[in-house]
This record gives structure tokens, C-alpha cells and sequence, in this order.
């Protein structure tokens, strides 16, 4: 029987399937379109490693923030007066992960080597991108990466690594208290408390315009994209059920922004209004998954955490496509391939003037409420 030698596979060969597993991951990753660079971008995206203003190499990012008060007035000297960004300056941490898929032998698959590394290249690029959904939702959530999406603890499959073992894990900082709110079906928008979360506390339209003016009094930087300010609304599915069913939320979709601007942004969109784009998603953080007695509320109220983002709300350290590599073993009966790739995840955090100078998260807020 002829077969192919994974061994004497040419690196060009190699380098074309790590291409071809991240080109397929990027077209299944969620947040592809939120991708990029500066005050455009709602995830700065870091493609290569430099220097900071020290000299120090890393995966580093500027944040583009406001200067606020002081300047030289009239004729006085500017020089040696000057103000300092070094604090803008923001590292990500990286690490790799990897994975593989063996078969059980030649004789098991009766398949070609080619026919078995097409479906595994597919699933290994859907097992990155679902991977790296749940760390952004989990990092801009503020969650720790021993949790699902749902609330329910991770799972490690036998024989592999956890996720809080990673370079960045220990990076996941909980929303800020100025970031952080709770939308009370009596008094609007309050501090957030997930053990003060009612049964209630239902999403509802009057929470939006709310969110809104929030986001604008705190000086989020918003999204400027053709003329307008925007910040995106990361809802989960259950919340935008309950929002369709609130009749002020249907009437608002009569007239609602119209959502025919060509950035990536609006892709996937459900509606904008009043400078919120508004994407429902499954993975947004929620409690459903939780135990009796792990959810909000005391225990027993079931939550979402509804994700405003700005400009560089996360940071995303993306090195290199990702690694693809092969190996035969039993005299090449049992063939097995490999995907590894080398990124990190952050959520921006710098001084507010705005909130008495407190370290706050620069590009999201985190409203919680009961689904």
C-alpha cells in the first residue's frame, strides 16, 4: 500500500496548510470584523512584537486616550513642560497553545492521507476560534478562565492543559467599579452586584439609552466611523429575546439608525440606534450553565452580563499564522496532525481623569441583569 510520508512533507507544503487553517479560522471567528488598529478598532489587534518607549520588546499597543486639562499659556516656555504617554503604553502577554488529532490506523480509516488531514484542518481551525471566543467574552467579561460562557466550570479533556495556566490567564481582571453597573428594573442603571441581581431585573428598552449616556459621561472613547460616534452592544441571545418582546423596544426598531455604512462593524448587526450597534451573541457571559446556588441573585437568579465596547476595549496579540506540523508513527500506520499558534488576550486598563484619577477598563462596560 502507498502512502504519503509526513515526514518528508516540504515546509513550503507545511506552511500552506498553516495558512489555509488560518484563513479558515478568520473567516469562523466572531470577532474577525472587530479587528485592527488605533481608535477605529474596537480589539487592538498586535500582529508582531516591537518596543515600548523603554526599549522593552513585547507584544505592545498604544492606547489612544484624551489629554485633559493643563497647557502652556501665552508666550511661556513649552520646552521641559512637556506631558509624558509613557503610561499609554500597554504589553499583552502571550502564550501557545496547541492541539492534535490522531487516527487509529490505516486500516480503521481506509481513507487517504489527504482525506485526513482536510477534515482535521477544519476542525482545528473552528477549535481555535471557538477557543478564542470564549477568551475574549471571558476577558472582556472579567471572568476567570476555569468558567465557561454559561457559568458552568471548564472542563479539561483528558490528558491536556488547563486554560488558567496560561501566560495571560492571571491577566483577567474583573470589571472596574466605574465600568461596572447593574440594570434595576426600579432604578435604571446602579452599581453593579451580582448578589443584588432580582428575578426582575429584566432587560427592557429603557436600559439603552441609559447605557448610552453612561458610556458618553464616562468617557469611553466611542467608535468614530463615518462622521458618527458608535459603541457596539454585545447581547446575549436570550436578551435580545427579551428586548424584542418589550414593545418601546419594537417601536424604537421602526426607527432605528440605518445600518448602511460599509464598515465591517455593522456586519452581523441586528439593529443601531441612537449610536449603539447592537450584535446579539450566544457566548456572551451568562449563569444559565451555573449550579443551584452559584447564580446571581443570592443563588438563584439567572444573569447575563451585556458587554459595552469602545475603541480598544481588548487587545489581541495574534503572532504569526498558525503552526501546522505532521508526524507518522508504527511504521507509519498511525498518522497524526498538529496546529499550534502563539497569541494572548488583554483588557486595557489606564487611569481615568474622569473618575478621580482611578485605573479603570478603558473600552468596556459591564452591565449585568437577570435573563
Amino acid at each position: 500500500m502507498s502512502v504519503t510520508d509526513f515526514g518528508r512533507q516540504q515546509p513550503q507544503q507545511k506552511l500552506a496548510w498553516g495558512h489555509k487553517a488560518y484563513e479558515e479560522y478568520v473567516e469562523k471567528f466572531f470577532f474577525t470584523k472587530m479587528l485592527g488598529q488605533g481608535s477605529e478598532a474596537i480589539i487592538e489587534h498586535i500582529t508582531e512584537l516591537s518596543k515600548n518607549s523603554k526599549g522593552e520588546v513585547g507584544a505592545f499597543f498604544h492606547l489612544i486616550s484624551r489629554i485633559t486639562g493643563g497647557g502652556v499659556v501665552g508666550d511661556n516656555q513649552l520646552k521641559g513642560r512637556e506631558r509624558t504617554l509613557d503610561s499609554h503604553w500597554q504589553r499583552v502577554n502571550f502564550d501557545q497553545l496547541r492541539n492534535g488529532i490522531k487516527n487509529k490506523g490505516r486500516l480503521a480509516d481506509q481513507k487517504s492521507v489527504l482525506q485526513f488531514r482536510r477534515p482535521t484542518r477544519k476542525a482545528m481551525a473552528l477549535w481555535l476560534a471557538d477557543t478564542w471566543e470564549d477568551q475574549a467574552i471571558l476577558t472582556a467579561s472579567g471572568i476567570s478562565y476555569a468558567f465557561n460562557t454559561d457559568g458552568s466550570p471548564r472542563t479539561t479533556p483528558e490528558g491536556q492543559d488547563p486554560w488558567t495556566e496560561l501566560e495571560y490567564a492571571n491577566d483577567v481582571r474583573p470589571p472596574t467599579a466605574n465600568r461596572h453597573f447593574r440594570w434595576d428594573a426600579t432604578e435604571g442603571l446602579v452599581a453593579g452586584d451580582t448578589s443584588a441581581v432580582e428575578a426582575a431585573d429584566l432587560p427592557v428598552y429603557d436600559m439603552l439609552p441609559e447605557i448610552k449616556a453612561r458610556a458618553a459621561t464616562k468617557r469611553m472613547t466611542p467608535l468614530r466611523l463615518a462622521g458618527k460616534d458608535y459603541f457596539i452592544v454585545l447581547a446575549h441571545e436570550n436578551t435580545m429575546a427579551r428586548w424584542y418582546r418589550n414593545p418601546d423596544f419594537r417601536s424604537a426598531i421602526v426607527n432605528a439608525d440605518v445600518r448602511g455604512e460599509a464598515n465591517k462593524i455593522f456586519t452581523g448587526a441586528i439593529v443601531t440606534m441612537n449610536g449603539l450597534v447592537i450584535h446579539p451573541y450566544a457566548r456572551v457571559y451568562n449563569t444559565l450553565g451555573a449550579a443551584a446556588g452559584l447564580k446571581w441573585g443570592g443563588g438563584n437568579v439567572n444573569g447575563s452580563r451585556t458587554l459595552v465596547l469602545g475603541a480598544q476595549a481588548l487587545a489581541l496579540a495574534d503572532l504569526g499564522v498558525p503552526g501546522w506540523e505532521e508526524e507518522d508513527e508504527d511504521y507509519k500506520n498511525r498518522y497524526g496532525v498538529s496546529i499550534n499558534k502563539m497569541g494572548g488576550w488583554l483588557k486595557p486598563q489606564f487611569p481615568s481623569s474622569y473618575d478621580g484619577g482611578s485605573v479603570e477598563d478603558f473600552g468596556v462596560m459591564a452591565i449585568d441583569h437577570a435573563i
